[in-house]
């Protein structure tokens, strides 16, 4: 089958113009990015169940689905997972009206699945893309208290480990946002494709790399 090509410039947004491609690929990958500025708009429930739907057609290592999302849509539930984040993160992410703490369950039905950690990223990037597709953003976040989040969300984490918080809404306006942060709310560019995929041997040679989100 011929891969035929398309300018991909003509159909970007003009938010994302710039983020160029090296090769053939779906604006919605270029398209998408981790904003910071969010609308304290309610999501609606249909949405936050296309969400979790489009998360849970991710593949995964024997179909054993290994992701949970505790998310938190109601004002008690925004409050207690809010306090889970760091406070660099809760200055832009207090304004989001939904908030996501993403699991991965430590064994499988057949012992150890060391795949789990791989198999709730693939989730995370389907939930996200849906996000994208309903007009919305989804960022997620490293920084949140691990240690404190099991405790907080009723989680064992003997079955599972805390791997991201995620912010999800419609964009808001980033003039809203602490001057430090608004000088960081713009789509960051990629390595190129020679960076992140070598054939037959890698020769180690990296080269730089620039901010990702």
């Amino acid at each position: 089958m011929t891969m035929t090509t398309r300018p991909q410039t003509a159909e970007l947004s003009p938010s994302v113009r710039g983020r160029e491609p090296e090769a053939d690929v779906e604006p919605m990958f270029l398209e998408r990015w981790s904003r910071r500025a969010f609308s304290s708009r309610p999501l609606s429930r249909a949405s936050l169940a296309t969400l979790f739907e489009a998360a849970r057609w991710a593949p995964s290592s024997g179909n054993e689905q290994p992701w949970l999302f505790v998310y938190a849509h109601e004002p008690q539930d925004l409050a207690r997972l809010r306090e889970l984040l760091v406070p660099g993160n809760r200055v832009w992410a207090d304004r989001a009206p939904v908030l996501a703490l993403l699991f991965a369950r430590r064994a499988s039905s057949h012992g150890p699945n060391r795949w789990a950690p791989f198999d709730a990223g693939a989730a995370w990037m389907a939930l996200a893309l849906q996000a994208h597709q309903l007009g919305l953003s989804a960022h997620a976040m490293g920084g949140f208290y691990e240690e404190k989040a099991y405790a907080a969300l009723g989680v064992p984490e003997s079955e599972y480990q805390a791997m991201a918080a995620i912010a999800i809404g419609y964009p808001g306006d980033p003039a809203g946002l602490p001057e430090a942060v608004r000088a960081r709310e713009r789509p960051s560019g990629r390595r190129a494709i020679a960076q992140i995929a070598v054939e037959g041997r890698w020769g180690g040679d990296e080269g730089g790399v620039a901010e990702r989100s």
